[in-house]
């Protein structure tokens, strides 16, 4: 049950190559894994090379997980966030940015479905994607300047949204929801420091993620690392139980999967600790645990998060009912997707 809470990145073309990842899909039901282009320690390239190598490798994948569905997980918003390039044989895909400044809802679902169907041709089950935080800041270095946001607008994001959403779901890709509860204001990247948005946040940047959740098609939910003293004083909202459990779920009504952004970011591990993040996570209210496995690679780290979870279970901070909320939750969106 704990194993397959966990989404975690590796090193490899190939199952043969996956190592640890892989003994850990077969042995213990890890939950999923993230794909990569390029390896961020090495600038090697790391998983992908071609729609037939990645067909290949994802098929493996799955097939060490037997009749119970992998995740394959990946981030493909579009333009500079996007892992399947011309580079390695997928066709180019437009930013976020520049298809919210058409604003076509016809045009921004025919965008999702080209997303979708590579997707859904390489195996690949989950995107983390749409960003639906506002342009607020167009200089912001994790989203506006980059890109990464369809409009300042909630009702341009929301509606744009939806479509690219309803677009991945004709294939049965789960799409997620990000950066919760709105990183649009943010002055930092929070890869490398945790975006602090107290001063430049507003509940405006709540708008597109309380639409679509309430319009039902909304898949997974991602917390994001960044710090809103108005919402927690002490903790950034992927550790926050005031944000994810309070906010989230209670106020806007979200009962689906939440998943973190990766617990292996600099900002994070170096403020609490690995395992305490770890922990941190779950009591917050988060679901899926992403573990990029990018910042320091660790072949062996989905046994040692196992490991650390237990550990928490025996010593009675986390209970085995609260996992089994999330385990529910999960099996909920497995239950949709393609393969």
């Amino acid at each position: 049950m704990i194993a397959g809470l966990l989404v975690v990145g590796f090193r490899g073309m190939t199952v043969a190559q996956a190592g640890l990842i892989a003994d850990a899909i077969a042995r213990d039901g890890l939950g999923g894994v993230i794909l990569f282009d390029r390896d961020q320690a090495t600038g090697a390239p790391r998983n992908i090379q071609s729609p037939n190598q990645l067909r290949t490798l994802t098929a493996g994948l799955q097939g060490l997980a037997g009749e119970r569905r992998l995740i394959i997980a990946i981030d493909q918003e579009g333009g500079r966030v996007a892992r399947l390039t011309p580079a390695t044989g997928f066709p180019k895909v437009a930013s976020e940015a520049s298809i919210g400044r058409l604003d076509d809802v016809a045009a921004t679902t025919d965008w999702g479905r080209l997303i979708a169907t590579t997707l859904a041709s390489v195996g690949i089950n989950v995107n983390l994607a749409p960003v639906v935080d506002l342009d607020v800041n167009p200089r912001n270095p994790a989203i506006g300047a980059l890109g990464r946001s369809f409009s300042a607008d909630p009702a341009v994001v929301t509606r744009l949204a939806l479509a690219e959403i309803r677009a991945h779901h004709e294939s049965s890709i789960a799409t997620t929801l990000k950066h919760f509860p709105g990183l649009g204001s943010a002055t930092t990247n929070t890869d490398f420091g945790v975006a602090d948005v107290t001063k430049t946040w507003t509940r405006t940047e709540l708008e597109p993620f309380q639409a679509i959740i309430q319009s039902g098609v909304a898949d997974i939910v991602m917390a994001g690392h960044l710090v809103n003293r108005k919402l927690d004083p002490d903790r950034p909202a992927s550790l926050s139980p005031a944000i994810v459990t309070d906010l989230l779920r209670g106020e806007l009504g979200w009962a689906g999967v939440v998943v973190t952004d990766d617990l292996q970011a600099g900002a994070i591990t170096s403020a609490f600790g690995a395992e305490e993040a770890i922990a941190l996570a779950i009591e917050a209210g988060n679901d899926l645990l992403l573990l990029a496995n990018q910042q320091g690679y660790d072949p062996n780290v989905a046994s040692k998060t196992i490991d650390t979870i237990e550990g928490l279970v025996r010593a009675g901070r986390i209970s085995p009912a609260r996992l089994d909320e999330s385990r529910l939750r999960v099996e909920g969106v497995l239950a949709r997707l393609a393969g």
